[in-house]
This record gives C-alpha cells, structure tokens and sequence, in this order.
C-alpha cells in the first residue's frame, strides 16, 4: 500500500522552543546501542530515574516493551528490524518534539539504520551512547537466557551470534559496562547533557 498523497502535515501553535522554555531544558534523544546484555535498558532507566529526581521530563523507549505493543506485528528478520528501528526513531522524534529527553535502549545492530534514524532530527538531539561489552561477558550475564537459545539454535538471527553487530563508528558516548559502574556511567551521561546545554 502506498503513501496517501491526501495529507498535509499540521503545525502546532505551541512550538518546541516554547515547551523548552517551559521544562527549563532542551530535549533530545539518547540512543543506547549495544548487544543483549551490554546494558542498554539497565542504563537507560537509571538515566531516566536521575532525569526525573531533578524534575526533567524524561522517558524511556526499551526494546521488548515496544515489542510488546506498537511493533509487535515484527519479526526478527532484516526486514522487520530495519522497519522496527525506524518506528522507533519516529516515535522518540515525536517526544523530542515534545520537549522530553527520551533514552531509546535498542540493540539496532546495523550503522545503516542508526543513521537513517539520526537524520530524523536535528543536529544535537541524538546523542548515540555505544554500551560496549565483550560479548563473552554479555553471554555470562544472560540476563534472558536468549544466548543459551541462541547457541542451541533455537533463535535464529541472534545478534552477535548468528546476526552481525556493526559496531558505531563516531558515537557521541562510549561506555565500557563490564568496568564502569553504573553510577558512574550514569554520572557522565548528565555531564554530557549539562556540557551540551541540554540540562542547566
């Protein structure tokens, strides 16, 4: 089916700008990518507590819970993936637009879609945060049980197993979660969002 030609995209009369003047901050996305197990939702939530112990409006976009609902019409082949990351991208535009910092925890294994999705915004509202781990210790933790499936054969198309992860080449954050704690990883995400003028 294609696009209906028989739409008009409608302004809003309150701007972003305006709704940045109300939060007292700017908004923007954080993009956690890394594999099962890295990290990402572990992260991306306690960002999200600390955002909102300081009153910034804030929200989280995890992987299975969209799954759950919006993208749960989606597979895991190549396909279905790309189609699940751009979603989501569209949907974490539209809380940026709203004025929120929204941390998206996604593994989106491929550049390509990860780029597709950055040039949806503007050049400072995505902020791609690389959770890297050694997927040896990724397979340790498996916090799912998904990379015992994955080994067994029984998941098909397992990123870092049987599906490559293609690593960011010029990400914005780096994040070692096999050596950094999470306070501290978390402590230099807000730095990064005060040192961007993003917080205050």
């Amino acid at each position: 089916m294609g696009k209906s030609k028989n739409i008009t995209w409608h302004q809003t009369t309150v701007t972003k700008a305006d709704r940045h003047k109300l939060n007292g901050h700017t908004s923007c996305v954080l993009w956690f990518t890394g594999l099962s197990g890295s990290g990402k939702s572990t992260l991306a939530n306690a960002v999200d507590f600390a955002l909102f112990q300081k009153g910034v409006n804030s929200y989280v976009l995890d992987g299975d819970n969209i799954r759950h609902g919006l993208n749960k019409d989606l597979s895991f082949g190549a396909l279905d993936r790309k189609e699940n990351i751009r979603r989501i991208g569209e949907v974490a535009k539209l809380f940026v637009d709203s004025g929120q910092i929204v941390s998206s925890a996604f593994i989106s294994p491929f550049r390509e879609d990860r780029e597709l999705v950055r040039g949806m915004f503007e050049p400072d509202e995505f902020i791609e945060i690389y959770l890297h781990c050694p997927i040896q210790v990724c397979e340790d933790r498996d916090p799912k049980g998904l990379y015992r499936k994955a080994r067994k054969g029984e998941i098909p198309d397992f990123t870092g197993i049987s599906s490559p992860y293609e690593p960011p080449l010029n990400p914005e954050i780096t994040i070692e979660t096999s050596k950094v704690a999470i306070e501290q990883s978390v402590a230099f995400i807000l730095d990064y969002l005060k040192d961007r003028k993003i917080l205050s």
